[in-house]
């Protein structure tokens, strides 16, 4: 009898660990990783525990059409170097970061969308008139991110400008406010939002001369078609539900931000 009544709670105790170990029969809590971008405001920006921002929106959404609640996901830090290596190691599922898409990224990465295209403009003190351009800035001291097409760009066209190149934006964001860099540039979204932030209002302004375009893409492991597939579906519903727009005027409208209407919402093509 007693036996018996040992090998009952042994059974039944390995049922509730096996539960436990297949979350129930859908995924745990965490277990879908997302690379986001932790300091661009509008974007994607961590505070506490909360985190804001149009690519924040566009993960949320992708990840409840792929099968994923909220409490699934874990929000990762993914810096502008770093984000093929996160992706071809398998620390994140997908990439949501401002991510244009290159032909150079694509040998390391796949990307699928765009769902946002955006452009490179300068970022400079609001009492600074000799920045107009890109044109103008032979001589000044620039920053940007390493890694970034945005670095990349002026290093090929801008040779006259003297590049300091940082590990995030908002070290640049900071250096431009202390008059150690005469201007920072990245995409016109982000620096929208650090212009809109309460410790630069005033202080600092965009130019208002995109010179490229950023497709936005949302990075996966590398030849992974299927799930490539699934996130444009997932793109195009949101843009035809009014939802990609819903995001857009909340995290993009207080920066007063003009969105570029003859390219966005752009067509979902890409899977590769």
């Amino acid at each position: 009898m007693n036996v018996r009544r040992i090998g009952v709670v042994a059974v039944a105790a390995a049922a509730v660990l096996g539960l436990a170990a297949c979350g129930g029969g859908g995924a745990g809590a965490g277990d879908f990783k997302i690379g986001v971008k932790y300091d661009q405001p509008g974007m994607g920006l961590k505070d506490g525990a909360k985190y804001t921002g149009f690519d924040i929106d566009v993960a949320k959404y992708v990840a409840k059409e792929l099968g994923h609640s909220e409490s699934d996901i874990t929000f990762v830090q993914a810096p502008t170097p770093q984000r093929e290596t996160l992706l071809s190691t398998g620390q994140v599922n997908l990439v949501v970061g401002t991510y244009s898409i290159t032909d150079a990224r694509k040998q390391k990465v796949s990307f699928a969308g765009p769902y946002f295209v955006a452009g490179q403009d300068l970022l400079v003190r609001s009492d600074d008139t000799s920045i107009t351009g890109p044109d103008s800035l032979t001589g000044k001291k620039l920053c940007s991110v390493k890694g970034s097409t945005s670095a990349a760009k002026v290093k090929d066209k801008y040779p006259g400008v003297q590049l300091q190149e940082y590990d995030t934006y908002s070290k640049c964001v900071e250096a431009l406010s202390a008059g150690a860099v005469d201007a920072l540039t990245t995409d016109n979204t982000i620096l929208a939002g650090y212009a809109s932030q309460p410790q630069y209002k005033g202080k600092l302004k965009v130019v208002g001369q995109t010179f490229s375009e950023e497709r936005y893409g949302i990075g996966i492991k590398k030849g992974d078609k299927a799930l490539c597939e699934k996130i444009n579906t997932a793109i195009k519903k949101m843009q035809d539900s009014g939802e990609w727009q819903k995001a857009i005027d909340k995290n993009l409208g207080p920066a007063g931000f003009k969105v570029d209407t003859s390219q966005n919402p752009p067509k979902v093509d890409t899977c590769s």
